[in-house]
This record gives structure tokens, C-alpha cells and sequence, in this order.
């Protein structure tokens, strides 16, 4: 498991640690916030796409060499920038890094399910979301520091490395899954299984809680900016909730393996912690922007393992990949259109009410969730 684990910071090290280093500390790539825009929505425009696809092909090759593959892949895109070192390598360079992240990061998602039983996915998932929010929290710090020591090549240099490591790690310790027999699938069988409840469910809880996240650590800071605070008390805000969501997702999947909680109840528990984080964003001040930081972290801290052990449960196994790489195109979703909708109301009214709004959203689902359930408990008591 641990190479799994080491892919899925690589990921994340990788999307965040340049992502935050593009725009202050390259100046003859990054000449305009337009072009900037451009090489960030690269990366995340070639998950949206590919990330379906190699789910599938790590299900009819089996998980193992889509990982290994899209590893080698994304320290040869890292690479290329470190030996070119110009405006238009890097532009290659990011495409090819989202182009292989969404290759590796299914199949290890589908190898952790497949590597585990149902009674153990909970804590595997747990682990697997551990040490992505670990990268997603290093990825700026160390990235800062990378490019202040040596330039936004060193990164590069630094991810090539860190990419070709884990690969061989995975070719040494990640044992050979077979891929298993599959009845033939057509478009509209496609279509049904993605629609059913226990594929849309768990996927819209994901997205959602993607979507707060993005949000958190794109306009907390914002809003600490607007209330006097410096840029060490809105840093460690974020920090805040990338450490709360790291800490809360191996707890919530042990208690999911323990039967201490159901994914029915830690989703909606989730989703109702993260939209009251969302509107605690709402309270001016430090108070304010580090309550919100913590309840995110703890939503989407429970969402994460739960979501994706409920996928994994309802998965057929032969399609594993196909479904990790299908919810993982609904988060990309969320993590595009979460900051995008807070952005746009912000600028009708105000930032305050792009929170209150993306936390509407966010509750309604669970609160209708709960009045159905409360429904269907009257009408089931005897008389």
C-alpha cells in the first residue's frame, strides 16, 4: 500500500506545489494573469478529459502498469521543463503532468480498493486521502522553497525525481491484480450504472466536498486580507484546514471498518459540517476565517474515505477503475465549479455571500436527505 500512498502525495505535491509557484516566481513564462489562468486550467483540463479513460484502460490491463506507466510519464512531462527551461516547454510540461496524473491517480484509487477487502477499505481509503492532504499541504511551502533555493526548474527537477521513485517503488512492491473477466458494456449500460443512486450519491458528496475545499484555500485568505490579517495568520488558516481533513479521514474510515458508522450517516454528517463551515466564513475576522477553515477540514475529511469506500462497495470488480475514474472527473468538476460560482456571486454581491450561497447548496441535500428519512420513520412506525 504504501507506493499507492506515496502516488497519491506525488499527485498532489505536484498540482499544488507548482500550481502556487507559477504565478510569483516566473516571470518570463507567467506574463499576464490570462496566461497564468491558462497553464493552471491545463493540468486540470486534461484530468477532466483522460482521467474516465485510463480508469478504464487500468481495468482492461489491470491497475499495476497504468500506475507504473503514468508515473514515468510525469516525471518525463517534469523533466522536460527542467532540461528546456522555456515559456513554451512549460506549457508541454503541464499538460503532459495532468495528462499523466490522470493516469496514475484511478488506477492507484482502483488498486486500493482492489487490494483491500470491503471490511478494510474504509481505513485504506482513509490512509490514501492522508497523505494526499499531507502533499496538498507541502506542495506550497516546499514548492516556495524549492523555487526560492533554485528556480522554477529545481521543482521541476525535484517532481521528476520524486515521480520516477515512486515508480520504481510501485514496479518493486505493488503486487500484479489481474484484470478480471468483464461482460461486454455498451453506452447505455454506461449510462445506467452512472446514474444509479449509488454511483451519483457518493460522486455529488465528493464533488461538493471538493468544491468547499477549493474554496477554503482560494478565498479564506481573501477574506483574512480584508480583515487586517497577515499573510502568516491566513497561511496558517489554510494550514489549518488541510491538517484537519488529514487527520479526520484515517479516523473516519477506521470507524466505517469498526461498523461505528455508516457512509449514509458520515456523508450527511460531512456535508452538513463542511456548508456550516462555509457560513462560519461569514464571521469577520480571525475567528471566522480559522472556524471555517476547521469545519472544511472536518467535512470534507469525513466525505473523502467514505465516499470512496461506498463507490468501491458498489462497484463491480472488474470496473473498479472505470468508477474511480469517473468520480474522480466529478471532483475535478467541483473543484472547478466551487470557486467559480463563489467567484461569480462575489462579484455581483459580496464574498460573504458567495460562502452563504455555496453552503446553501451544500446543506440542502442532507437536510432533504434527513426529512425523507424522518418521513419514512413515521410512516414505518406501527400504529
Amino acid at each position: 500500500m504504501w507506493p499507492l500512498y506515496a502516488a497519491g502525495f506525488t499527485t498532489a505535491f505536484g498540482a499544488h506545489g507548482i500550481a502556487a509557484n507559477l504565478g510569483g516566481f516566473s516571470d518570463d513564462a507567467v506574463t499576464s494573469l490570462l496566461v497564468l489562468g491558462g497553464l493552471l486550467a491545463l493540468y486540470d483540463g486534461a484530468e477532466v478529459l483522460l482521467k474516465p479513460v485510463f480508469g478504464s484502460l487500468a481495468d482492461r490491463v489491470g491497475g499495476r502498469p497504468v500506475l507504473i506507466g503514468g508515473l514515468i510519464a510525469f516525471a518525463a512531462a517534469s523533466a522536460l521543463y527542467a532540461i528546456a527551461d522555456s515559456a513554451g516547454w512549460l506549457w508541454a510540461a503541464r499538460l503532459g503532468q495532468g495528462a499523466a496524473a490522470s493516469a496514475f491517480s484511478p488506477a492507484a484509487s482502483a488498486l486500493v480498493a482492489r487490494l483491500n477487502p470491503a471490511a478494510k477499505r474504509g481505513r485504506a481509503f482513509g490512509s490514501y486521502g492522508f497523505y494526499k492532504s499531507i502533499g496538498y499541504t507541502l506542495g506550497p511551502l516546499l514548492g516556495g522553497v524549492l523555487v526560492w533555493a533554485g528556480g522554477l526548474r529545481l521543482l521541476f527537477v525535484v517532481m521528476a525525481l520524486c515521480a520516477a521513485a515512486v515508480a520504481v517503488w510501485a514496479a518493486l512492491a505493488v503486487p500484479v491484480v489481474p484484470p478480471l473477466p468483464r461482460k461486454r458494456q455498451t453506452v447505455l449500460d454506461l449510462a445506467r450504472r452512472l446514474a444509479d443512486p449509488a454511483f451519483l450519491a457518493p460522486t455529488a458528496a465528493l464533488a461538493a466536498a471538493t468544491a468547499a475545499l477549493s474554496v477554503g484555500v482560494g478565498f479564506l485568505p481573501v477574506s483574512g486580507a480584508e480583515a487586517g490579517l497577515g499573510t502568516v495568520a491566513t497561511g496558517a488558516a489554510v494550514s489549518v484546514l488541510a491538517a484537519s481533513a488529514a487527520v479526520v479521514q484515517p479516523k473516519a474510515g477506521r470507524a466505517l471498518d469498526a461498523g461505528r458508522l455508516t457512509t449514509r450517516t458520515g456523508l450527511l454528517a460531512g456535508l452538513l459540517i463542511t456548508a456550516a463551515g462555509l457560513a462560519a466564513a461569514v464571521l469577520p475576522g480571525l475567528v471566522g476565517v480559522l472556524l471555517a477553515a476547521a469545519l472544511i477540514g472536518i467535512g470534507t475529511g469525513l466525505i473523502t474515505p467514505l465516499g470512496f469506500a461506498a463507490l468501491a462497495a458498489a462497484t463491480p470488480e472488474e470496473r473498479m477503475g472505470q468508477t474511480m475514474g469517473s468520480a474522480e472527473l466529478g471532483r475535478e468538476l467541483g473543484d472547478a465549479g466551487g470557486p467559480l460560482l463563489v467567484a461569480a456571486v462575489a462579484t455581483l454581491a459580496t464574498l460573504t455571500t458567495g460562502y452563504a450561497v455555496l453552503a446553501v447548496l451544500l446543506a440542502v441535500g442532507p437536510l432533504l436527505a434527513l426529512a425523507r428519512g424522518g418521513r419514512t420513520a413515521r410512516v414505518a412506525e406501527p400504529e
